[in-house]
């Protein structure tokens, strides 16, 4: 019988440091370092329509969007990778991550989609600034709004038909869930 391998804890220092020239990003959960996936054409089209989207709706305010290559600082001891973003602060610690954001949108693949709509979101709705978790998913019409109701109460809204407009309060947008999943192939 073998012994045991020990699993060594990252400092979130350490972690920092590595991710900023790894070629392969990594998410950080509680001392261990997950590698992820990459992404589809249909994962990327989304993603590149709502930040487009949401560039544009917000190109005076004092609110931006990111995705792609920066991560959101859930705990002092969780950073994730997300596909789209909005902060209205800056993030004054590190210019890698956000601290406060106010909506987070998640397109999901067959690899993510259990650690988007468990892990994620039981960590995400734990942030104090943000309104609104969005789950989008790329292989079918189907996009979940989880949004703070001003008692604290979250709510989750279902979206699945052609026809269907998404209301995004927390940004005070609304789009057609067609542009979402514009030039997308299913």
């Amino acid at each position: 019988m073998g012994l045991p391998k020990l699993k060594l804890k990252t400092s979130v220092e350490d972690y920092l440091e590595r991710e900023k020239i790894s070629p392969v990003k990594h998410e950080y959960v509680g001392g261990e370092v997950h590698a992820m996936a990459g992404t589809s054409d249909n994962h990327n089209r989304i993603a590149g329509n709502l930040y487009t989207v949401l560039s544009s709706h917000l190109s005076d305010s004092a609110c931006e969007p990111f995705f792609g290559e920066i991560k959101v600082r859930v705990t002092s001891k969780v950073f994730y990778y997300f596909d789209v973003l909005v902060s209205c602060v800056e993030s004054p610690d590190n210019p890698y991550f956000r601290n406060a954001p106010i909506l987070i949108i998640e397109v999901t693949s067959p690899l993510t989609e259990r650690i988007d709509r468990r892990e994620k979101l039981l960590f995400y709705l734990q942030i104090p600034s943000l309104q609104e978790y969005v789950i989008v998913d790329q292989h079918k019409m189907n996009v979940e709004v989880h949004r703070r109701q001003p008692n604290g109460i979250w709510i989750t809204y279902y979206f699945d038909e052609s026809d269907d407009e998404i209301e995004f309060a927390s940004v005070e947008l609304t789009l057609p869930i067609t542009e979402i999943y514009r030039r997308v192939r299913f």
